[in-house]
């Protein structure tokens, strides 16, 4: 995927070894291998991307998988995700950004957004909604935002 090779460039070596997404991989989707674009931004910049905020985390790994997780249980942001995702950006303590596991090798970015309180501001949306892209369009966007000179943020 050209997008990923540029992702590469932009990134450094800001990815995660194998080994490490396989053992990601035991824990977040009970051994079965993750879509293969996911894959391939862990492989690629699952440690350190330009495109992906991952707030004060170190990359995409299992302390954000598991800290994101734990704030869906926390007062007034109680949710619930029945089908197996992967965080790919977090955003503050209070949403983020993921995929689910079971929609093929190119699934959807979708919003969580936890607060109850401000779930009226959502409208139609929701607490949980597609953002429409895939991630694989989702991290081709960021990177033409880069390219284009704005913050992909």
């Amino acid at each position: 995927m050209r997008s990923f090779v540029l992702l590469r460039r932009l990134c450094g070596a800001g990815g995660i070894p194998l080994s490490e997404i396989e053992q990601l991989e035991q824990v977040w989707n009970n051994g079965n291998p993750f879509p293969i674009a996911l894959r391939e931004l862990l492989f690629l910049a699952g440690n350190s991307c330009y495109v992906l905020d991952y707030g004060w985390f170190d990359g995409c790994g299992q302390q954000m998988q598991v800290d994101a997780r734990q704030w869906m249980t926390e007062e007034g942001m109680e949710r619930t995700i029945t089908r197996p995702f992967y965080i790919i950006e977090v955003r503050l303590l209070e949403s983020f950004l993921m995929v689910y596991l079971d929609e093929g090798d190119n699934p959807y970015v979708r919003n969580v957004f936890l607060p109850h309180e401000d779930e009226s501001s959502l409208g139609d949306l929701g607490w949980l909604y597609s953002t429409d892209r895939t991630l694989k369009n989702f991290i081709d966007s960021g990177i033409d935002d880069v390219k284009k000179g704005h913050n992909p943020f």
